[in-house]
């Protein structure tokens, strides 16, 4: 049986109008996880899923296959890093910058790295961070 990552899914049910949405306008940056976006190719179906529901997107300067790691890759997810900067802060900058409030992902490595370099980079309270599935399924009617 073939798998299929849950954001195409989602965006697949979104084409088929079998979801019923109330979109809400809102604004968000996007990263693309490194295993999702480039080894697997899924860089534009999360983005459309999220405009179908009231999304406006302002990308971070490093986006699609040009993306920026959220720092857990290679094991670094258990790393304590005490040394230079830290990955996970850097990303949080990038998607500090561009203005957005929201910063979505849909890689749980990502979400965490992400929740931890927001308040390590002193950015709590100004930038939030949420999965793609919540978005969506904040959205679904009925």
């Amino acid at each position: 049986m073939p798998v299929e990552h849950y954001s195409t899914y989602i965006k697949g049910l979104i084409d088929n109008n079998r979801l019923t949405l109330k979109p809400e306008q809102f604004e968000f940056t996007y990263h693309d996880s490194c295993y999702l976006g480039r080894y697997m190719d899924i860089i534009e179906e999360p983005r459309k899923a999220l405009a179908a529901v009231g999304g406006h997107l302002t990308e971070m300067t490093k986006a699609k296959y040009d993306s920026f790691c959220c720092g857990a890759g290679g094991g670094r997810i258990l790393a304590d890093e005490n040394i230079g900067s830290r990955i996970n802060v850097m990303r949080v900058q990038m998607a500090k910058a561009t203005g957005a409030p929201l910063l979505v992902s849909n890689c749980p490595y990502c979400l965490t790295m992400f929740e931890d370099g927001i308040k390590s980079g002193g950015y709590d309270g100004e930038l939030l961070v949420k999965d793609l599935a919540e978005i969506i399924m904040e959205r679904i009617e009925g």
